[in-house]
């Protein structure tokens, strides 16, 4: 919980990770599969120089190398491509009306499901980057892994064209219809797929209430983790309705450190109960037994990797991010409203397929997109 006295323009991020057991470990082939990600996305020219620049600062890649320590290079290669996809198509959708995320949706699943069929010219380059990334990364899973991620892919963009669609609404929904949303538009469950890629678990053990209840309490802990590190550069965006922290100040009608202690509190029971059903998995044999525990290990795994990338990385801190780790405390950004599209010019902008969202070191990424045509 936050100190008693509280501070003028500043707030206090809860430690949610206190008691979490799993320590940071990182991947020995990360700087090795960075570059080659890296130089694969950039061959797309999906942004333009300084939208790349300001999209290498987030090192998405290491997200992959904390989330997949233990992966082997061409897995772990995946990763780092999957991550890549998720936070290109986010700033792809962020800045689309409802009926353009929709095409990018369709195109997006089409080529998953035809991942050796060449993208038509002049498409949405999201496609073709899908398709490359699915035809390598398939190529390591086994049937199973294959069908439950294009199963859990499609319920991701399925989220993003509903988020765009609460955007253009300005609908803010209410913790429980939040979560419902979020745990598909947070990119968590197709990534958990790519921890069984070389597992052969069964369905009745993978949709068991145990094991589902845990995967949605990492799921739940790693949105929490993104909304609470994310909510202060959305905020002066103005763009924070899909954020827990501006749903929380909404429905309980809190101020800003009011809704983080909160949420402070409502991880602490997401904690106590994934550790207690970690703690207790059910006996499935010698065979299943130590896959489920590598699969469970992975998903707790993944809670420490958001939090520690959120830290290390550009995106959310802009370089203060292991000061802030340390002291908790967030100086809050002034709102940039003379600088930032208000929603309806944003549309206006994706309708003529030019973004002039100005990027900045104190403003979340928003691309200028080279390629916007569905």
């Amino acid at each position: 919980m936050s100190p008693k006295t509280q501070a003028v323009n500043k707030f206090y991020l809860p430690d949610i990770l206190a008691k979490w057991p799993w320590p940071r470990h990182m991947n020995p082939a990360y700087e090795e599969q960075k570059a080659l990600s890296s130089a694969w996305l950039r061959s797309f020219n999906a942004f333009d120089p300084s939208s790349q620049k300001a999209f290498d600062l987030c090192d998405f890649d290491l997200l992959a190398a904390y989330g997949f320590p233990l992966a082997d290079p061409a897995r772990l290669r995946s990763g780092c491509d999957l991550m890549n996809c998720f936070f290109m198509f986010d700033e792809y959708s962020d800045i689309a009306e409802p009926d353009v995320v929709r095409k990018q949706v369709d195109i997006i699943m089409d080529a998953i499901r035809h991942p050796h069929i060449p993208r038509p010219k002049g498409e949405f380059i999201g496609g073709e980057v899908h398709r490359q990334f699915w035809e390598f990364a398939s190529k390591g899973a086994t049937p199973t892994a294959q069908r439950r991620f294009i199963e859990t892919y499609q319920l991701y963009v399925n989220s993003v064209l509903q988020q765009a669609i609460d955007r253009a609404d300005n609908h803010i929904r209410n913790v429980n219809s939040y979560f419902q949303v979020r745990r598909d538009t947070i990119g968590a469950k197709p990534s958990f797929v790519l921890l069984e890629f070389t597992m052969d678990i069964p369905d009745k053990i993978m949709q068991h209430p145990v094991i589902h209840e845990l995967r949605i309490g990492c799921v739940d802990m790693v949105i929490i983790e993104n909304d609470i590190y994310s909510y202060n550069i959305e905020q002066a965006h103005g763009d924070d309705l899909h954020n827990l922290v501006t749903i929380v100040m909404n429905q309980y009608n809190l101020d800003l450190q009011g809704a983080m202690d909160w949420i402070g509190r409502y991880t602490e029971e997401i904690t106590d109960r994934s550790l207690r059903i970690y703690r207790n998995l059910p006996d499935w044999g010698p065979v299943i037994n130590p896959q489920i525990r590598r699969y469970c290990d992975g998903l707790c795994n993944w809670v420490r990797a958001n939090d520690a990338w959120s830290f290390d990385s550009w995106r959310y801190f802009r370089g203060k991010g292991p000061e802030i780790e340390k002291t908790r405390w967030v100086e809050l950004m002034p709102k940039e409203e003379a600088t930032i599209p208000s929603p309806t010019t944003r549309k206006r902008n994706a309708k003529k397929k030019v973004c002039k969202v100005v990027i900045s070191m104190f403003l979340p990424l928003r691309i200028r997109p080279s390629h916007f045509t569905l």
